[in-house]
């Protein structure tokens, strides 16, 4: 089943590449019926999967280079089974969100169907190479997208994304062959067993490898630099998904491979990656308070609330890392929306500076579903209850405050900025009178009215950011026992369940 649901993009994929003509609108139903088919195929895991379990389910293997240490191996549990479904949602969303491209649709849908895919294989895998492999697959197809669809300086911004999302690559791979070459095995499975037969230093030394490669693609401060420019110049659908799935590659790896191959390490290593932690939540703060391009802003806050994410690793309470999988989630759904609104605005009025955009909200000349969507995904990402973003907040504050107040006091700190920085979007672009023309900005007059399906998308993410935040259970039964178990490794705490 799980090999099923990893050809289905890549088959996709070759199918539009090799079609005879560019038609955009073919291409792009084509694409919407196989991200459709894989958002039911992933779903459908749902059925046989057992939350009350903590191992790997639906595995399959098959040997295929062992002489290296590399079989094709791919299992699930409910640590990587959230971000399958997120991974799945996602990609329709920005496919459906790609309405106005014409030029080389087959090339870029096709691109599209090939990182949904490799991202699902790295959650998927369960051999180190072969995660890598998939880490690696999605490298130039982003890069592509951004350099030919972006902005300006797409140029710029996707050789900067290149160069130093490589220099990630490199170092987990070298972390990666350390790891094989120690233990004798690259599946990671039984690699933590293992890995207790290393001395603390080499276990730092891979781990730090690691920390560093997966803190660039997250991105943690001072490797997020990237990011903002990245963002900026990438189109919306491709913004969509680069904050909502491909980020996730990183804290992901976090979890699995920092904190879950070296638990003795990082237990020893705790106490200053939640110092960094608490760096890097205020940097991404107090930089999207600093910004006027809605788009800039946008992007700075992801630096802020992945910072919570290595918070909880590093205090490692089941709570905690409860709080890092929802936080992965609930980020994801909020930045599509907050993508997606910001993409809106530009579309209709031709910039994002705040200090040109006013009144947007007004019912009768403005974009009043488009900042109501943006609200909303405000709302959410300032932790207001009844949303995800609340309840994953309180779970990495809750989980996280005994080991480290301080630097749990200090990230409460910034979430309480990313409420002001928000608050300023929201108040300068969408508050006030509507503006004129003859004040140098946009006239009323062109900002058309936005169709109900092109709102689709937006409104599709809110109702599940709704969801999550009134019923939390049904992501924390997905994944309390997995998150449990990861939780226990580090043995900072006593082991338990969630309250």
């Amino acid at each position: 089943m799980l090999t099923i649901l990893l050809l289905i993009p890549f088959l996709g994929a070759l199918v539009i590449s090799v079609l005879p003509s560019d038609e955009s609108g073919r291409n792009r139903s084509l694409a919407l019926l196989t991200l459709a088919v894989q958002c039911v195929v992933s779903f459908a895991l749902l059925i046989p999967f057992q939350a009350s379990e903590t191992g790997q389910q639906l595995v399959d293997s098959v040997p295929w280079l062992p002489v290296v240490g590399l079989d094709f191996s791919l299992g699930v549990d409910g640590l990587s089974l959230p971000l399958v479904l997120m991974n799945a949602v996602l990609c329709l969303v920005a496919a459906l969100a790609s309405r106005s491209v014409e030029n080389r649709s087959r090339l870029y849908f096709s691109l599209i169907l090939v990182i949904s895919g490799a991202v699902n294989g790295a959650f998927l895998a369960q051999n180190l190479l072969l995660f890598f492999i998939f880490y690696e697959l999605e490298l130039i197809p982003l890069w592509l997208l951004i350099a030919i669809w972006g902005g300006a300086n797409r140029a710029y911004a996707s050789t900067k994304f290149l160069i130093i999302t490589a220099v990630s690559g490199v170092l987990i791979l070298g972390a990666f062959l350390g790891i094989a070459l120690v233990t004798g095995t690259a599946d990671f499975g039984v690699s933590p067993i293992l890995a207790g037969q290393m001395s603390l230093v080499t276990q730092l030394v891979l781990m730090g490898a690691l920390l560093i490669g997966f803190g660039i693609k997250i991105p943690l401060f001072p490797f997020h630099t990237w990011l903002p420019d990245a963002h900026t110049e990438a189109s919306t659908p491709v913004s969509v998904l680069l904050a909502g799935v491909l980020l996730k590659l990183g804290t992901y790896g976090l979890l699995r491979f920092c904190l879950g191959l070296f638990p003795e390490a990082w237990s020893y290593a705790a106490p200053w990656l939640a110092g960094w932690a608490a760096i890097s939540v205020l940097y991404g703060s107090l930089a999207a308070i600093a910004q006027t391009d809605m788009k800039r802003m946008v992007a700075y806050s992801s630096v802020g609330h992945m910072g919570y994410v290595l918070l909880a690793a590093a205090a490692a309470t089941p709570m905690a890392i409860m709080g890092a999988l929802f936080q992965m989630v609930s980020h994801g759904l909020i930045s599509a929306v907050l993508f997606l609104a910001v993409g809106v605005v530009y579309e209709r009025t031709g910039t994002r500076d705040l200090n040109v955009l006013r009144g947007l909200l007004n019912p009768q000349r403005g974009l009043p579903l488009t900042g109501t969507l943006m609200i909303i995904g405000v709302m959410a990402s300032a932790g207001i209850p009844g949303m995800a973003g609340f309840i994953s907040e309180f779970l990495i504050f809750k989980g996280s405050f005994e080991p480290f107040p301080l630097a749990t006091l200090l990230s409460m700190i910034g979430s309480g900025l990313t409420a002001v920085y928000f608050l300023l979007l929201v108040n300068r672009a969408f508050f006030g009178r509507l503006a004129t023309a003859s004040g140098g900005t946009p006239n009323p007059s062109i900002l058309s009215k936005v169709s109900f399906g092109q709102q689709i998308p937006g409104l599709s993410m809110s109702v599940l950011i709704l969801i999550l935040g009134l019923a939390p259970h049904l992501l924390v039964g997905l994944s309390q026992a997995a998150t449990t178990q990861l939780s226990e490794l580090a043995a900072l705490v006593p082991s338990g369940g969630l309250a």
